[in-house]
């Protein structure tokens, strides 16, 4: 049932701006190759190839891509480009990734050599900037070569990781602004407000990935964050399985269960899940899940539910994203989003990898 609608939604699948190379395809992208990876079944590949070949142009270019708006979220689906080159083995997918790469090269950053998360976000870390460029930046630098590059990612992330540390919560800010002049940001810390449950997914799912590209010794300094991240998240997991749209207030009237991220959380733990690294329960969480989400819709066709849109800090088409909790709560939630059915396609593969005895990941010794 669950493959099925994933190959429903791949084919039916409508570029998400207007064609433009952007983050939300990079979603689809990324799902399709685990599911690639973990059944070897042609379809996710033929799937991944139509798409990203439809981005593609002579040049090379990547329709509707723009490096001089220095968009972090941009680079994310460059890793479909790594994974393409890797096997069919045709170069044209590496020199389109180094579009992103050299963007990447002459990225601004803040001063404490962290990339900016856009130009129109100055001096501005967010964790969700973590999972669109610090993977593919590590699976770039493996395949050209450059431990250089391998080892700016894990300095940027160690950095990263301490400035939008929350110590009274044990989690992860959204963001901080180093400049301490955004109207949303702590003036004494930089650091947004509340916990959204969203970004501490793409927090999580870039980490397990970094530890998977890079392996336990380029790992080693991030291995402690990571258990402690893990663990936090499954200690804030609701009793039917999934997480709430602001992770740690339950209190909070209003505070829907949020989807996407539940994917992201499952993915993560799934991929996580091992002895000396992170010793969870992960049975059954997939399952789970999709009980709860993956609903029939009026024309009888499932769909994922009670995914949040989008959310962000900020001014944003003549709205003030204040990073409240509140202002989490406003978003609108969608169906068939590709920021929930990525990550659900992401989880999926991580469950069958799990059924089939895959080596799961290995702590540094």
């Amino acid at each position: 049932m669950l493959m099925e609608y994933f190959d429903r939604f791949a084919r039916d699948y409508q570029p998400y701006k207007k064609r433009a190379w952007c983050y939300e395809d990079g979603c689809i992208y990324r799902g399709l190759e685990c599911l690639h990876k973990s059944t070897g079944d042609p379809r996710w590949k033929d799937h991944l190839v139509r798409m990203v070949d439809a981005r593609m142009e002579p040049g090379p270019a990547l329709r509707g891509y723009d490096p001089n708006s220095c968009n972090i979220d941009n680079v994310l689906p460059g890793r479909a480009l790594l994974y393409l080159r890797e096997i069919t083995g045709q170069a044209r997918y590496l020199h389109a990734a180094g579009l992103l790469a050299g963007q990447l090269a002459t990225h601004p950053r803040t001063q404490s050599g962290v990339y900016w998360h856009k130009l129109r976000y100055p001096w501005q870390v967010w964790l969700d900037g973590l999972y669109m460029g610090a993977p593919f930046q590590v699976g770039y630098g493996l395949r050209i070569g450059d431990e250089a590059l391998i080892a700016d990612t894990f300095s940027q992330v160690g950095r990263a990781l301490a400035m939008t540390f929350v110590p009274a919560t044990g989690l992860y800010a959204h963001a901080v602004d180093e400049a301490r002049k955004q109207p949303w940001a702590n003036p004494l810390t930089g650091q947004s407000r509340a916990h959204w449950a969203r970004a501490l997914g793409w927090l999580a799912m870039a980490l397990v990935d970094l530890a998977e590209l890079a392996g336990p010794e380029r790992f080693a300094p991030l291995c402690a964050a990571t258990v402690s991240l893990l663990e936090g998240i499954e200690a804030v997991r609701r009793s039917d399985g999934l997480w709430l749209q602001v992770i740690d207030r339950p209190d909070l009237a209003g505070n829907n269960e949020e989807s996407s991220a539940s994917a992201t959380f499952v993915y993560s733990l799934l991929r996580g899940n091992a002895p000396g690294f992170w010793n969870g329960a992960p049975d059954g969480f997939l399952q789970r899940l999709t009980d709860i989400a993956l609903r029939p819709c009026a024309a009888g066709e499932l769909e994922f539910v009670e995914i949040c849109e989008v959310a962000g800090l900020g001014t944003f088409e003549d709205r003030f994203r204040d990073g409240s909790a509140e202002y989490y709560l406003s978003e609108r939630r969608v169906s068939d989003d590709a920021k929930g059915v990525g990550p659900l396609m992401m989880a999926a593969a991580a469950d069958l990898e799990r059924a089939q005895g895959r080596e799961p990941l290995r702590a540094s010794q």
